[in-house]
């Protein structure tokens, strides 16, 4: 049964950083959502697939751009640029970048458990 539940993203129940970002996950029973922050020269295959031992990012992601820009080449080619106010879905087999010089923040609604965790 759900219960009426409050947490912060300030005081996150688990923090995964890597080079150049950090992934700040708060759980409510079994849903999860992230704060992303990703410093400009970010790269997924740079600084997160070492961490997880795939070729190309094999989470599911679905969230929310609140600043900067995000980059996403996916396995098969095709490109988006993703900006402020944007919704996404980005499916597994990806890479994804800081694009310019502003820090990317964002929530990820869907993908928190399992983006950046080490294998």
């Amino acid at each position: 049964m759900s219960t009426l539940q409050r947490k912060n993203m300030n005081t996150p129940d688990e923090t995964r950083s890597f080079p150049q970002g950090s992934f700040n996950i708060v759980r409510l029973g079994d849903f999860a959502i992230a704060s992303s922050a990703f410093q400009p020269g970010w790269r997924w295959s740079e600084h997160v697939k070492p961490l997880v031992g795939t070729e190309s990012c094999q989470t599911h992601h679905r969230g929310y751009i609140v600043s900067g820009r995000m980059g996403v080449r996916m396995d098969d080619g095709a490109e988006m640029e993703f900006g402020p106010g944007d919704v996404y879905e980005i499916p597994p087999g990806h890479d994804g970048w800081v694009v310019g010089n502003e820090p990317m923040i964002g929530l990820e609604i869907s993908g928190a458990e399992v983006f950046a965790k080490p294998q």
